[in-house]
């Protein structure tokens, strides 16, 4: 690790703490595997909202597996994409059930052999369910990691990658936490408050 990393996570860690936090709710890897899928292309709050009642009505792999497809996809409607959501859900069901004895597995390779699961859901099941050091690249920390200059790459799993020969395996899974955090309330997408940024001299786009 450089002396700018450390200097840089010491940062994190300083603003945002070192605490685990999860953004989707979830009492069980099941429950937090269905919010992930769920969670594509909407925001975490909504997803929240939609699985509230989903988990009370649906609340084992089980009964997620005997759902009838058109009317999972009225329950989960609002998360958006809901035709593939819905078929992916009750695919990875039944393959749970099938292939893992009803148990969300714990390798990289059996999660992402499921449906609707790709590196990104596997990492976030792996980190916050079974404390395996990973890193999840989504669109804030994909944007963070590049600003910062942890990456100069667009593809998400080359990010990953990046991050994870650039920041020691013990920040792995607070740098998920920590990035998200960041690119929510001070790096966005758009109009970056760079003039509150506890980073700025070490961004790559500053002044830009």
């Amino acid at each position: 690790m450089t002396k700018r990393t450390g200097e840089i996570l010491d940062l994190f860690d300083e603003k945002y703490g070192t605490e685990y936090i999860c953004y989707l709710d979830h009492n069980s890897a099941w429950e937090l595997l269905v919010a992930t899928i769920l969670s594509a292309q909407c925001t975490d709050k909504r997803v929240n909202m939609v699985t509230k009642d989903l988990f009370r009505k649906y609340p084992t792999p089980e009964s997620f597996a005997a759902a009838d497809l058109k009317e999972l996809e009225q329950d989960i409607h609002s998360t958006g994409f809901y035709h593939n959501k819905a078929k992916n859900i009750i695919l990875c069901a039944n393959q749970i059930i099938d292939r893992f004895g009803g148990e969300v597995p714990t390798e990289l390779e059996d999660l992402t052999s499921l449906a609707g699961v790709g590196r990104k859901t596997a990492n976030v099941i792996r980190g916050n369910v079974y404390h395996d050091p990973s890193v999840v690249v989504d669109t804030h920390v994909k944007r963070v990691s590049r600003r910062l200059g942890f990456t100069k790459n667009e593809d998400p799993v080359k990010i990953e990658y990046d991050l994870m020969k650039a920041i020691p395996k013990d920040h792995w899974i607070l740098i998920n936490i920590q990035f998200i955090a960041f690119g929510r309330e001070i790096c966005t997408a758009r109009n970056p408050k760079c003039e509150e940024c506890f980073l700025k001299r070490y961004c790559k786009e500053n002044g830009k």
